[in-house]
């Protein structure tokens, strides 16, 4: 449960503007939208696959 303090004489706009981000960090929406749709293992392998060069490239041209 997200919990949001309001101090006395704070709008509504940022209390919900507060909310709205705590509910966007926890990922509700994005495990939702991933529970939507099915994915096939060898898929999600290759994307995991794709992922891991990406960041290996990234962090070759770091150094």
């Amino acid at each position: 449960m997200i919990v949001v303090p309001v101090k006395e004489g704070e709008s509504i706009e940022r209390s919900l503007k507060k909310f709205k981000r705590k509910f966007e960090k926890t990922g509700v929406v994005k495990e939702l939208r991933k529970r939507q749709a099915f994915t096939k293992p060898s898929v999600l392998k290759r994307e995991q696959k794709m992922h891991a060069i990406y960041v290996q490239q990234l962090q070759r041209s770091a150094e």
